[in-house]
C-alpha cells in the first residue's frame, strides 16, 4: 500500500470510496412505532438484584422538529438508566433485533471481563438473546458510567445510530449531606446527523478520518432542555459524553462548575471550573450554585479545535466537509446544549461541600509501557483510498496479544500520540480504571479515577493503572470510535 500524509489526503479526489468499510444498512422494515425521545425509564436494583430485558431495535424518533430512523434500547434514546449499589448482582437479558450483529460494554465498570460479563468479544447475532451477568465488588466505587454495543467494526456506526444508556452505581458519594440535599439531572450528550429522509447518511472520507459528527446536539434525547434551580440551591449534573467522536467544552453562562467525580468517581474535595471539556467516554459530575439573579442562562459547548489540519475545512475549502459527506460543519460559534432557569427558592441557602472522598495514592509501578497513537493513510488496489489508526504501529489483531501484565501488579503506560499534525485522541481502557500522573512531564492536578482521557498531538500522558481482581483479555482503544473501528485497538491479557 502506497503511504500518504494527512495533509496530502486532504488534496485527494473526493469520489473514491473506502473498500472494506461499506456500512452495513439498518433494516427499517420491522422500526416500532414513534417514540417520544425524552423516554425516562429507570431500573433499579432491588434485595441485591438488578434484573431487567433490554432490546436493541430500530425506532422512529423524534429529535426537535425532525424525526429520524435511529437505534435505540427498549424504543428510546437513551436506553433506559440502570441503577445498583456495590455488591448487587446485574442480569441484563439482552435481545438483538437490529439487521446486524451487536453487544454490549459496561463503559468504566470494574467487573469481570470475560464470561458473559463485560466480554466485548462476545457477538449477539440478530433476532438471538444473550444473558449478561455479573456482580458489582463490594469496594466498587459509586460513579456515573454508561452502557453501548462495542463490536468490532460496527461501534461507531451503532453508537452514532443511537444506542447507548446511564448505568449509576449509587454510594458513598451519594451520602455526603450537601449532595444529598441538591436536585439530581442526568446529562447524556449525544450528536446525530438526519438527511432530508429522516435517515442517517453514510460517512464520507473525512468524517471516517476524523471521526463522524452530527449538528443535531441532544441531551438525553432532547433538543435544548431546560433544567431548574431554586435560588439558594445546589444542582447536581452528571454528565456523560456519549458521543461517537465529538468533544463537549461546556460552559454555563454567569455560573462555575464545581467538580466533584469525574470517570472513576469522587476527587477529594471540589475544584471550581469555568470550562469543562469531556473528550468521547468520558463522564464527570459537578455541583451548580442557585447564586445568580432569576433568568434564563444557557448551558453551551464552544468551539474547540481537535487538531488534524482540519480548521481549514470550516467554510473553507471543502465548504464545511460538504463535498466529503454529511458531517457537521465545523464552527466558530457556540453550540446551545440546554438552558438553566431558576424556579423557587429555599429558605437556608445550601453551601458546597468542604471535602469528599479522599483518592487513594497508588504506590510506583513495577513496568512502565510506551504505546504509540498514529495514523496512516495510503492508495490500495485499484487506487482506492485506506486509512488506519495504530498503536505502536500495528492495527488491532483479534489474535495478537499487545500486552500482558500480572495481576495484582501496577504499571505506568506512557501514551504518546506521535503525529506532529495529527488529531486528538480519547483513551480508553476497559475494567481496569487509572490515573493520570502527568502531562508532558507537568504533574496531573488531580490524579483522580479516569478511564477515558484526551490525548494532543505531540503530547505525552503518563498513567498509572493497578490491574485488580480479574484476570483475562479486554482491550483498550480509541473512544473516537471510527478511529478504533479503523484498528486503533489493541488487546491487553491479564494473567494470573
Amino acid at each position: 500500500m502506497y503511504l500518504i500524509n494527512r495533509r496530502q489526503f486532504l488534496f485527494l479526489s473526493t469520489g473514491t470510496a473506502i473498500a472494506a468499510l461499506t456500512q452495513c444498512s439498518h433494516n427499517t422494515n420491522s422500526v416500532s412505532s414513534i417514540q417520544p425521545a425524552n423516554l425516562t425509564a429507570l431500573t433499579t436494583s432491588s434485595n441485591g438484584l438488578l434484573e431487567t430485558a433490554l432490546e436493541a431495535r430500530p425506532g422512529l424518533i423524534r429529535l426537535g422538529q425532525q424525526q429520524g430512523n435511529l437505534l435505540t434500547y427498549n424504543g428510546q434514546i437513551p436506553g433506559p438508566r440502570l441503577e445498583a449499589k456495590p455488591g448487587d448482582t446485574v442480569k441484563i437479558h439482552f435481545t438483538n433485533k437490529l439487521s446486524q450483529a451487536t453487544n454490549l460494554h459496561y463503559h468504566g465498570l470494574h467487573i469481570p471481563q470475560t464470561g458473559n460479563a463485560d466480554n466485548i468479544f462476545l457477538s449477539v447475532p440478530p433476532g438471538e438473546t444473550q444473558t449478561y451477568e455479573f456482580t458489582l465488588p463490594k469496594n466498587h466505587p459509586s460513579g456515573t458510567f454508561y452502557y453501548h454495543p462495542h463490536l468490532h467494526e460496527l461501534v461507531a456506526e451503532q453508537v452514532f445510530g443511537g444506542l447507548g444508556g446511564i448505568f449509576i452505581v449509587r454510594g458513598e458519594l451519594d451520602d455526603i449531606p450537601e449532595i444529598r440535599a441538591a436536585r439530581e439531572e442526568f446529562l447524556f450528550l449525544k450528536d446525530f446527523a438526519l438527511d432530508a429522509n429522516g435517515q442517517i447518511p453514510a460517512p464520507g472520507h473525512m468524517e471516517l478520518m476524523r471521526g463522524r459528527e452530527g449538528a443535531i446536539l441532544t441531551v438525553n434525547g432532547q433538543v435544548n432542555p431546560t433544567f431548574t434551580i431554586p435560588s439558594g440551591g445546589l444542582l447536581r449534573f452528571r454528565i456523560v459524553n456519549a458521543s461517537t467522536s465529538r468533544f463537549y467544552r461546556l460552559s454555563l453562562e454567569d455560573h462555575p462548575f464545581y467538580l466533584i467525580a469525574t470517570d472513576g468517581g469522587s476527587i477529594a474535595k471540589p475544584v471550581e471550573l469555568r470550562e469543562l471539556l469531556l473528550s468521547p467516554g468520558e463522564r464527570a459530575e459537578v455541583l451548580v450554585q442557585g447564586k445568580r439573579p432569576p433568568g434564563r442562562y444557557r448551558l453551551l459547548s464552544l468551539p474547540y479545535d481537535r487538531g488534524g489540519g482540519m480548521g481549514m475545512m470550516g467554510g473553507g475549502m471543502m465548504g464545511g466537509m460538504g463535498m466529503m459527506g454529511s458531517s457537521a460543519p465545523i464552527s466558530n460559534q457556540p453550540d446551545l446544549i440546554a438552558t438553566l432557569t431558576y424556579k423557587d427558592a429555599i429558605a437556608t441557602p445550601l453551601p458546597l461541600p468542604e471535602k469528599l472522598i479522599p483518592v487513594e495514592t497508588l504506590p510506583q509501578p513495577s513496568k512502565t509501557r510506551r504505546i504509540e497513537l498514529s495514523m496512516l493513510m495510503g492508495m490500495g488496489n485499484g487506487m482506492v483510498m485506506q486509512m488506519a489508526f495504530l498503536f505502536n504501529n500495528k492495527t488491532f489483531d483479534m489474535n495478537r496479544v499487545d500486552a500482558t501484565v500480572k495481576l495484582g501488579t501496577i504499571e505506568d503506560w506512557e501514551l504518546v500520540n506521535v503525529d506532529p499534525d495529527g488529531m486528538e485522541h480519547s483513551f480508553h481502557l476497559h475494567t481496569n480504571p487509572f490515573q493520570v500522573i502527568s502531562r508532558n512531564g507537568k504533574p496531573d492536578p488531580y490524579q483522580a479515577w479516569e478511564d477515558t482521557l484526551r490525548i494532543r498531538a505531540n503530547e505525552t500522558v503518563q498513567i498509572r493503572i493497578p490491574f485488580r481482581d480479574f484476570t483475562g483479555k479486554t482491550v483498550y482503544h480509541c473512544h473516537v470510535l471510527d478511529h478504533e473501528d479503523l484498528g486503533m485497538m489493541g488487546i491487553v491479557a491479564v494473567e494470573a
